[in-house]
């Protein structure tokens, strides 16, 4: 990773190719107007200088002049409103195939699980060309997980689930910055992006054999807590929960994805599930972030199994 201050950094991802392009092309189109401009008032201020003697004649409305004036800038915030919006979707919307990684963000470190259950902190692992699915959330305040060789920044807060995703194309360590001013500390919390080719990402999640994956740990939560002793009896199954369409009691339907988990979790009456009473007891303050991330893992570990 180079220490160097760096005017542009390298391009290690899917993202910085398009992101770089368009901040080219806004950098272009704001120098272009910002000399254009200038001259106009140069040349005017000569052309129509006051003069002894001498009176400038009226203006007369140049109707083509004004429509045209308009109407290319009016184009060209077209063209980069439509070009950021379609790089911003794309960036929300990661493949059904991207591995995903649980991130959470704590007063003033980065802590990483990876689907093996290995851990790290302030590091991340990658591994070249596989599309990766970063689940982020905090224990505090709220920070931002910025990786400037890879063009990509998310905020990360408390109290839900927000992701970022990307696909690394280079390989190299780079850096990790939170771009979110989160205390006193703020400035220390950083870090490196290690990019792998694929068997030296396998030979490091093997490194170690401490780590259990979160959907082993998340089930026995699921029993250390007595979850098993309602659902599928008073309490709706979690059999191909995840990604399903629940129907709630007030008469609405809602997708149960990560930030529906957490919230049934921590706050269980907050959307009760149709033909269901509100039983289940909260369990904010008995559980991490990360041991909540656990318990998702397994829930989405009982896709495409019976009832």
């Amino acid at each position: 990773m180079d220490k160097q201050f760096q005017w542009w950094p390298p391009q290690a991802s899917n993202f910085a190719p398009p992101v770089d392009q368009l901040y080219l092309f806004l950098l272009a189109v704001t120098a272009f107007f910002t000399l254009l401009i200038f001259a106009c008032i140069v040349y005017l201020a000569l052309k129509y200088r006051r003069r002894r003697g001498r009176r400038p004649a009226p203006v007369q409305t140049n109707h083509l002049l004004e429509i045209t004036w308009t109407a290319i800038p009016f184009a060209l915030t077209l063209v980069m409103f439509f070009w950021a919006s379609g790089l911003f979707v794309r960036m929300r919307e990661p493949p059904a195939d991207a591995m995903q990684i649980d991130v959470v963000a704590k007063q003033w470190m980065w802590k990483v699980q990876h689907p093996s259950g290995r851990r790290e902190i302030d590091e991340l692992h990658v591994p070249l060309g596989r599309p990766i699915k970063l689940d982020m959330t905090s224990e505090a305040v709220i920070h931002s997980f910025f990786l400037p060789a890879f063009r990509t920044k998310q905020d990360v807060v408390p109290g839900a689930y927000n992701i970022e995703w990307f696909t690394p194309t280079r390989v190299g360590e780079y850096h990790l910055f939170c771009a979110e001013y989160c205390g006193t500390q703020h400035s220390k919390m950083i870090g490196r992006v290690v990019v792998q080719t694929p068997a030296e990402y396998q030979a490091w999640v093997a490194g170690t054999g401490v780590d259990e994956a979160p959907a082993v740990v998340g089930a026995r939560l699921f029993t250390q807590f007595q979850c098993n002793t309602c659902h599928g009896q008073r309490a709706p199954t979690l059999a191909n929960l995840f990604g399903s369409t629940v129907k709630l009691s007030d008469g609405a339907a809602i997708t149960a994805d990560d930030n529906y988990l957490r919230e049934s979790i921590l706050a269980p009456r907050a959307k009760i599930v149709a033909g269901y009473q509100p039983l289940m007891p909260t369990y904010a303050g008995q559980l991490t972030e990360e041991q909540v991330m656990d318990l998702i893992a397994y829930i989405k570990s009982l896709h495409n199994q019976q009832p």
